[in-house]
């Protein structure tokens, strides 16, 4: 199935009547998005929504013991300490979406996220709320990134802002990505379209993916981190502020693979990769955003 379903792919998908699935949108009891103009439901969010009510041994916290991984989307800052902290913790990192599933099914203890939800001018936590509803899920800040258009040294196609990419060749992010529902609302803010855009096949599964494509010369510019520009010593065209959190099941804050990590970020070291990397904001590192029941 595609990413994003219509209401007749779901009601396959539940496998129940598409009256039933109106009515599940009408009660607000199931992931959907309405930016199109029509209704559309991330699969990876509903499948999440269908694992949270499974009824296993009192729920999905039954579904123990959880892998020892960190999902969701990927930030250079938080991999390389991952590494370096000790903390034993795994990453698999596929986008914000594929990580809220993973969290929800019981294959991994947290997921980095970044997805702005512009009604509330807020980030992340309503997508937390409908993959997991009721459930014991903390989000944490880990920090604000400065988010744009990673473009070719010098910026040889003067590129300003959103507004200049129409004929340009574009690297997207996959869907499933925070940056890829990001750059929706930009586009819709700048008072563009992707069909005006030339969009390289197949999409960016990472940050790194964006920056090789445009290193490469195959793509003009494409969205990821202010640090993946500086790393590939690459042009960027800052557009916007995003906070990136972390969820993470409430009892797996107190374990050690996460204090061992919360504790090495609270160090010199980790400061000091911070202001390397750049476009990185840490001083609210661990500020609590969202306390599930």
């Amino acid at each position: 199935m595609p990413e994003f379903l219509t209401t007749r792919e779901v009601a396959e998908l539940l496998r129940i009547k598409e009256r039933k699935v109106y009515e599940l949108v009408a009660e607000n009891a199931i992931p959907v998005s309405r930016v199109t103009g029509k209704l559309l439901f991330p699969r990876v969010m509903v499948e999440a929504w269908v694992w949270r009510h499974a009824e296993y041994r009192g729920g999905i916290e039954g579904l123990e013991p959880r892998p020892p991984v960190v999902a969701g989307s990927h930030d250079p800052l938080l991999e390389w300490s991952l590494r370096e902290s000790g903390s034993e913790l795994a990453a698999f990192f596929d986008g914000s979406l594929d990580g809220l599933a993973r969290l929800a099914a019981g294959k991994a203890i947290a997921a980095g996220l970044h997805v702005y939800e512009p009604a509330a001018k807020d980030w992340n936590r309503e997508h937390v709320a409908r993959a997991l509803p009721g459930a014991p899920v903390v989000l944490l800040e880990w920090a604000w990134r400065s988010q744009g258009l990673v473009v070719a040294p010098g910026n040889p196609r003067g590129i300003e802002g959103l507004q200049d990419l129409a004929g340009l060749t574009l690297i997207p992010r996959q869907q499933q990505s925070g940056s890829h529902l990001l750059l929706d609302h930009l586009l819709s803010e700048a008072g563009l379209e992707r069909r005006q855009l030339q969009l390289l096949d197949p999409p960016a599964r990472s940050e790194a993916d964006v920056a090789l494509a445009v290193a490469a010369g195959k793509a003009d510019a494409g969205l990821a981190v202010e640090t993946v520009a500086r790393q590939f010593r690459l042009g960027f065209v800052p557009l916007f502020r995003e906070r990136y959190d972390l969820a993470i099941w409430r009892r797996e804050v107190f374990e050690r693979p996460l204090q061992q990590l919360l504790a090495f970020c609270r160090g010199q070291a980790f400061a000091t990769r911070a202001a390397e990397l750049g476009g990185y904001d840490v001083a609210g590192l661990g500020t609590v955003h969202q306390n599930g029941p």
